[in-house]
């Protein structure tokens, strides 16, 4: 059971506080009042395990709508169905379960509800199940959203899976290669340490480099550690900046990805009800891309001044500007932007597997090289040794 945080006043007046194990708030004030202790506060309690359950909410909420809308659909209460699903999650997910279920048995709405959990449920979760409470479609409502995050889930799934590869193999080079400057290369540069010919430049640039690597690790420890914390607060303060950057990469790896979740988040929102408008600045919100952002709301506010959206998005790609000016004119805008997203994301993927391919020989010829300027740097001195001994 979940825990509750208390305070209160004892029978003397003293004031006291603690932690109890309860079903809900109900019950814990029952528990506390049954300690002889009148409760004044109250609230779920919170270890520092919390955040491992937050970090794992995006695999956790798809889930946990596609039951909670399985239930409903089978014609279970709304307050049984929150009932099971807290007595089969445990810790963190167990307490919100139960603070939602508490809410809702006090009159409050399921969004009404959910919206004392906005870390966990997004802006576009919390109006889509209000927009299905006031249609009466709210186990439907549920169904399409566990189906639309079991989607971005699944997209962000086979972005990790596709940097595995590419952040396995930049690891590994980097250990190699600390391993090769702090241990290996220091013995073998002793042999020419006694020598008086002058080594070549490639040498001479590896013996300072190995240097570096044995007697300055600290200094190199702290450098990448300046360059992590700098990129971070350059991030917070020029984050439109990079932003930017990441419209202009290479093949418009990128594009792809932010078209395909604007057009699915957007015809999504339009599909359960949402106004455009509204619709429109939950899709701008949850893109990932400061840019396109200010140019969706832009876009919104020339809507809402009589604008057609087609119009609004100028600047966007044409392909996905006529669609929507198609779904317009037939009224299956939402439709139109389902299939867009389907055709972007699409595109994004093959643009993934190119780069990678790409990429793979890329990186295994870079670590070629490098190897290969290192045992050129140590056999060169070798056979100037040799010339000099005939």
């Amino acid at each position: 059971m979940p825990l509750f945080n208390y305070t209160g006043y004892k029978p003397d007046g003293s004031g006291t506080a603690g932690v109890i194990e309860a079903d809900g708030i109900q019950d814990a004030a029952s528990g506390i009042r049954a300690l002889g202790i009148y409760p004044r506060d109250i609230r779920p309690h919170t270890d520092r395990r919390a955040w491992k359950f937050r970090r794992n909410e995006a695999a956790l909420l798809p889930v946990m709508t596609r039951q909670l809308s399985t239930l409903l659909s089978a014609g279970v209460p709304l307050l049984e169905a929150l009932k099971s699903l807290s007595d089969e999650n445990s810790g963190f997910w167990k307490t919100m379960l139960v603070n939602i279920r508490e809410n809702v048995s006090a009159g409050a709405s399921m969004s009404r509800a959910l919206e004392a959990e906005k870390n966990i449920f997004p802006d576009f979760y919390i109006n889509m199940v209000a927009a299905g409470e006031q249609s009466g479609r709210i186990g439907i409502v549920l169904e399409n959203l566990a189906v639309f995050l079991e989607k971005q889930d699944a997209m962000r799934s086979k972005i990790r899976t596709a940097l595995i590869y590419p952040l396995f193999m930049t690891a590994v080079g980097f250990v190699v290669l600390s391993f090769l400057f702090t241990f290996v290369l220091p013995k073998i540069v002793r042999i020419f340490e006694n020598t008086k010919s002058a080594l070549p430049l490639i040498t001479r640039i590896l013996i300072v480099v190995s240097t570096v690597f044995v007697n300055y690790w600290w200094a190199l420890l702290m450098l990448a550690a300046g360059l992590f914390f700098g990129f971070r607060k350059y991030r917070e303060n020029h984050q439109q900046t990079l932003d930017s950057l990441k419209l202009k990469l290479p093949g418009n790896l990128l594009q792809s990805l932010y078209y395909g979740r604007f057009a699915r988040t957007t015809g999504f929102l339009i599909d359960g009800g949402l106004p455009l408008l509204r619709a429109l600045e939950l899709s701008a919100k949850s893109l990932g891309n400061s840019v396109l952002q200010i140019r969706i709301l832009d876009a919104a506010k020339m809507v809402a001044e009589g604008s057609r959206l087609s119009t609004a998005l100028a600047g966007f790609p044409s392909v996905l500007v006529q669609l929507i000016a198609t779904g317009e004119k037939s009224g299956t805008l939402a439709e139109v932007l389902s299939r867009a997203a389907d055709s972007y994301e699409a595109e994004f993927e093959r643009r993934v597997q190119k780069a990678l391919s790409l990429l793979e020989p890329a990186m295994i010829l870079l670590m070629g090289v490098i190897v290969g300027t290192i045992v050129l740097a140590v056999l060169l001195p070798m056979f100037q040794l040799n010339q000099l001994i005939k």
